[in-house]
């Protein structure tokens, strides 16, 4: 409240010393200026528990569109996935033939790579023979 200051210094004469000087004080520091300094103890609280609020409000938003994100890709993940497994079931024995016959073929390639060797061999001794019996 604001008061003239005479009519503080005669409430005060009439209530007494300590009396006085502590009304004196207060009415001498004027009017409160920060927020916190006028906002009452439950105001804060309410104040607080309003911000809470919101922000549960906000994660449950969060939550919700992440259940729906997860709600969705099991069921699209879940047809996805077992079209996935058989058309790897449908490719199992065509790989497996495959890996079989490239199985033959690389020892097919081992024992042609063999023959040729010994053939080289044969090749360089007859060469040898040959240059032996020139000279």
């Amino acid at each position: 409240p604001h008061c003239s200051r005479d009519l503080l210094l005669a409430c005060a004469m009439k209530m007494g010393n300590s009396a006085a000087a502590l009304l004196l004080l207060l009415a001498l520091s004027g009017p409160a200026s920060s927020d916190a300094a006028l906002a009452n103890p439950i105001r804060k609280v309410v104040t607080m528990l309003q911000a809470m609020q919101k922000k549960v409000e906000a994660e449950g938003e969060k939550e919700k569109e992440l259940y729906e994100k997860f709600m969705c890709y099991c069921k699209s993940g879940s047809g996805d996935l077992s079209a996935s497994i058989s058309a790897a079931e449908i490719k199992v024995p065509a790989v497996t033939s495959d890996i079989e016959a490239l199985e033959a073929k690389n020892a097919q390639a081992k024992e042609d790579l063999k023959q040729a060797q010994t053939d080289r061999s044969a090749a360089k001794d007859a060469m040898k023979e040959a240059t032996a019996i020139r000279e």
